[in-house]
């Protein structure tokens, strides 16, 4: 027999890892997962029950928590804020104390993870435990560095933290590393399935000497969680479906509560026709049959290329014979249990329901355990290919060229990841950029770590976790900022005859002046009460006209920071050339003296995102791999403005220039009082090279035009700088597309450049490895 026929049929022997330590862990606190408030336990109620997957046996009880025993947990989390802030450097001590409690009991934590979610313990041990440690790690060093790294900000104050059953320890440290370093403290509901780990952190917390009332952990179900979302927190960090994450956006409209929402996925694994056919099939195993598929990153659709799509699906299907699937705790086993029996019906129903393709599937055993199996042959419209399973099912097509691979894989309306395979590097980095994903992993797959950032956008979310852009979501602006009153227009007309001429501006759309659809108009009057002229009054087919127009310049995100650069310098250089005009203008509209400095301002303002545009640069993030991590800063898309009413030429350059800076198309809703200053700026627009399309004005009510703009599904984000405090209803009606908006709450805010710059960015990774 030659070697290569002992390693073909070599069976593995079993290797068991024992449960032993674990359960008497579990035993000697009376078999109950309950809450950690304020440093102590308790209560603990055996309210229903956690299982074991893989054997169907009772782990533990577990308590369901109240709206009462949330707001105690707040209380706590709310008293012990202050002082946990004080001082970064004893922060990083802790966060470093408890990483390293976490190697010390990383058998313990790794056995009950696997037991408490059906994932084979080789994943627990080498994958979750050593991430979830490295984030703690990472943090400390953030805390460290706070206070000079990030000197103009501080922390939220109280964070509600919503994790799923998927990685219960891993998203326990994405959630509370960051957190705490930043001088947050934290309410933490572990999901229902799965709060045993969430138990013995609680108990690492207290040996590492976290203060009383840092870190609270709460458990229960789906009641508990919205208990928590209803909570007095500043902010609510949620990672699970789309469809929870929705009622969670809509739920803290206008609240003021920050949100992060990392959601589904269905993201895409690329296979081009020059790849390293053997390393794209056992990176497969890796994207879709890592923790039973239950990943919102998974790999789940597979796009091969034509040419060699017979020879990919042959052995693909022979590495899918030789999966091992069973007892979780088995070392040798690649695919352990579902999550639970419902999960499974689930998985069940939606392949069995699969009319189209070819299924093929390996052997499983009896109990919650399901097939790892391959659909060829559907379409991209297919519902598998479409909707997330959640389970090791593997959806498949096939591409001709690389557009064709790009069209397929940004038709969805989720973008949290993707897969490039080629041993044509210029090929890959052509594409990864292309992809409607927040990473990208090229010839590899599931690559992840602390310093770098981890997130979607599309209905995937939005916010990071980890690396300095995960930071923003647990850090706000210091000081307090002064609420804002409506500024309101002047109305009272002085008798006098008005210019027989028609002076109604118009709108000004795809790079043309239009008339509004509705064809109404409004007087715009002095304080003096003299007429001054007459302003649109845009609708939402104004709104429709103005994204179509954004949609038909996606050139402009595709152009360098260079051109986008000289295009600001050209438009401050017109506006510069008619500033006295412009200052007059501003004067007589609010009656003020300030119209000469507001121009000059604006123009600064020009020329110092002009000065952005080619210099607001990624980041290669040092990564624990043979490789890099590129985080690329691309356009959001199309953004939608409510203009600052104060400001009438201000307010819309202010967000106008860095939008634009940074790639993206805007549909501005100009001052609504004083709206003749952007009718005006047109002319400027049109004199000064801008593309059509790139830069869409309307004028009219913000309160008529903010619902339309947030519930656009072909707008990306909503700004909004208005007197009028919009910002429950945008958020409200953002949840459709879950865009990203940023509100002012009725507040006077006073964004820094570089605030303005992250709006009208997302970050892009894109992991290389490197070396044969």
């Amino acid at each position: 027999m030659t070697i290569k026929e002992i390693f073909d049929t070599m069976d593995y022997g079993p290797a068991p890892e024992s449960s032993a330590e674990a359960l008497k862990w579990l035993a000697d606190r009376g078999g109950i997962a309950g809450h950690y408030i304020n440093g102590k336990w308790g209560p603990l109620r055996d309210d229903f029950a956690s299982y074991n997957p893989a054997t169907g046996e009772k782990l533990a009880g577990v308590t369901k928590g109240t709206a009462a025993e949330i707001e105690t947990a707040v209380a706590a989390a709310r008293k012990a804020q202050p002082a946990w802030a004080k001082s970064g450097h004893k922060r990083a001590r802790v966060l470093y104390a408890i990483a390293r409690l976490m190697q010390k009991h990383a058998r313990l934590l790794a056995v009950m993870e696997t037991l408490d979610n059906g994932k084979p313990i080789r994943e627990s041990r080498d994958i979750d435990v050593p991430l979830a440690i490295r984030h703690f790690y990472h943090h400390a060093g953030f805390a460290q560095l706070m206070k000079s790294e990030l000197p103009n900000q501080e922390a939220l104050g109280v964070c509600g933290q919503i994790i799923p059953w998927n990685f219960p320890l891993l998203m326990l440290a994405w959630k509370i590393a960051p957190a705490l370093a930043m001088g947050n403290t934290v309410v933490l509901k572990p999901a229902e399935y799965t709060p045993l780990t969430a138990m013995v952190f609680a108990d690492i917390c207290t040996q590492a000497g976290v203060p009383p009332g840092v870190v609270n952990i709460v458990t229960g179900d789906g009641e508990t969680g919205a208990a928590l979302v209803a909570a007095e927190v500043d902010k609510i960090a949620f990672t699970g479906s789309t469809e929870v994450g929705r009622k969670i956006r809509e739920a803290t409209a206008g609240s003021g509560k920050a949100l992060s929402l990392e959601l589904g996925g269905k993201s895409p694994y690329i296979v081009f026709e020059d790849a390293d056919i053997d390393s794209a099939v056992e990176g497969l195993v890796d994207a879709i049959w890592f923790n039973q598929g239950q990943v919102c990153c998974a790999g789940s659709r597979l796009l091969v290329q034509e040419g060699i799509a017979e020879r990919f699906y042959t052995k693909l299907k022979a590495r899918m014979d030789g999966l091992r699937i069973g007892d979780p705790l088995d070392k040798c086993i690649d695919v352990g249990a579902i999550v639970d029996p419902g999960q499974l019906d689930q998985i069940t129903k939606m392949v069995s329901a699969n009319t189209e393709g070819e299924t093929y599937q390996v052997k499983a055993p009896e109990g919650c355990f399901y097939p790892p199996t391959l659909i060829t042959g559907l379409s991209p419209a297919s519902t598998l290919m479409q909707e997330e399973i959640f389970g090791p099912v593997l959806a498949a097509t096939t591409f001709r060229t690389p557009s064709e691979a790009v069209e397929i894989a940004n038709n969805t309306r989720y973008g949290l990841a993707a897969s490039v395979w080629s041993e044509n590097i210029n090929l890959a980095l052509d594409i990864a950029p292309k992809l409607a994903a927040g990473i990208v992993w090229v010839n590899g797959t599931n690559m992840m770590d602390a310093a770098a950032g981890f997130g979607g956008v599309r209905e995937s979310g939005f916010g990071r976790e980890g690396g300095w852009e995960g930071l923003a979501g647990y850090t706000k602006p210091s000081g307090t900022a002064k609420a804002l009153k409506q500024i309101a227009a002047f109305t009272t007309e002085d008798g006098h005859p008005a210019d027989p001429l028609d002076r109604t501006a118009k709108l000004y759309i795809g790079g043309k002046q239009a008339r509004p659809d509705g064809g109404y108009s409004t007087p715009v009057y002095s304080p003096r009460g003299k007429l001054l002229g007459h302003a649109s009054l845009a609708n939402r087919k104004d709104i429709r006209n103005a994204v179509e127009a954004c949609n038909a310049a996606k050139g402009w995100s595709k152009t360098s920071g260079h051109l986008r650069a000289q295009i600001l310098y050209y438009v401050a250089e017109n506006l510069s050339a008619r500033a006295e005009e412009f200052a007059t203008r501003i004067n007589q509209m609010t009656g003020g003296r300030g119209g000469a400095e507001e121009v000059e301002g604006a123009i600064r303002t020009l020329f110092t995102y002009a000065a952005w545009a080619d210099k607001y640069d990624g980041q290669v993030h040092g990564v624990p791999i043979r490789g890099v991590a590129l985080a690329m800063k691309e356009p959001v898309g199309n953004i939608g403005v409510l203009c600052d009413d104060a400001a009438p030429l201000g307010g819309l350059i202010s967000a106008m220039a860095p939008a634009i800076a940074m790639g993206n198309r805007v549909i501005m809703a100009a001052s609504e009082p004083y709206p003749l200053a952007a009718t005006d700026f047109y002319q400027v627009l049109e004199t000064s090279d801008v593309p059509a399309g790139v830069v869409n004005i309307l004028t009219g009510s913000h309160a008529e035009l903010a619902p339309t703009l947030a519930k656009h599904l072909d707008i990306d984000a909503v700004w909004s700088f208005s007197s009028s405090d919009l910002s429950a209803v945008i958020e409200q009606a953002s949840a459709g597309n879950l865009k990203r908006t940023w509100v002012n709450y009725g507040k006077a805010l006073t964004p820094s450049a570089r605030d303005y710059l992250a709006a009208s960015t997302e970050v892009k990774n894109i992991w290389i490895p490197y070396g044969e």
